[in-house]
């Protein structure tokens, strides 16, 4: 989740498939905050290992843009 603005969905998903490889439209979700200030960003990933998990979670949370990586 972060602020909504222009390319913050497009950043999070090239971090993503930078880790998981090419992304299906399928397997991500969008959902705007009440007052559209925030976007949440969803996106179902097979991980290879807990390292790799580790490594996608480590670079989406150190982007300043990204305020909440669940």
């Amino acid at each position: 989740m972060g602020a909504a603005g222009p390319g913050f969905e497009a950043l999070v998903l090239d971090i993503v498939a930078r880790h998981c490889g090419p992304l299906d439209e399928a397997c991500w979700r969008t959902r705007p905050s009440r007052n559209q200030r925030y976007l949440a960003i969803t996106v179902t990933v097979t991980a290879r290992d807990q390292d790799h998990l580790d490594g996608l979670y480590r670079e989406l949370s150190a982007h300043e843009r990204i305020l909440m990586v669940l």
